[in-house]
């Protein structure tokens, strides 16, 4: 059995995927104007298996995408965190919110958090994060996290910006 650590900012609870975000990640993924963007859409089928996809990227490589709780409701409201998935060019911190989560700075916060995870306890020296052009929200994210456009990439058939985040503090 795998451990994920459970880190936490002012208003969000990174933690370990556990059944009962099924839900709200299967919503996640079967609005297909913003899963595109992602890996979706996806139905309910999918998703399930998305969500064993993120758990295993964890036993694999030792990091992965952390489940969003917020801590006000204890709702699930997205993921977020260090990836490297096969054929990825470096590694990545991603993210990805409910719509009823977006407009909130949940994922400003939440990126800021797992950059500081993959840099300090990870040990990462630097980090991108990959967004499809039309992906305007993601984009000023990472403009947020003060990442800036290094190059595109085409992955899965996407031509993607390279957004490379800026190195860790000495």
């Amino acid at each position: 059995m795998i451990t994920i650590p459970t880190l936490e900012t002012e208003r969000l609870i990174l933690r370990g995927w556990r059944d009962s975000d099924l839900d709200g990640f299967a919503a996640l993924m079967a609005d297909a104007e913003y899963s595109r963007f992602i890996m979706g859409p996806l139905t309910r089928d999918g998703s399930w298996r998305g969500i064993a996809l993120f758990i295993g990227h964890w036993a694999l490589r030792g990091f992965g995408h952390f489940a969003l709780e917020e801590k006000s409701s204890g709702a699930f409201v997205g993921y977020c965190g260090p990836w490297f998935p096969h054929g990825f060019p470096e590694r990545e911190i991603g993210w990805a919110l409910l719509p009823t989560a977006q407009g909130k700075g949940y994922a400003t916060e939440a990126a800021k958090r797992a950059r500081d995870y993959a840099y300090n306890t990870l040990g990462w020296s630097t980090a991108i994060s990959l967004i499809v052009p039309e992906n305007i929200p993601s984009r000023r994210v990472a403009e947020r996290l003060g990442a800036k456009l290094d190059g595109t990439v085409h992955y899965r058939e996407k031509a993607c910006g390279i957004y490379r985040h800026p190195p860790p503090a000495k």
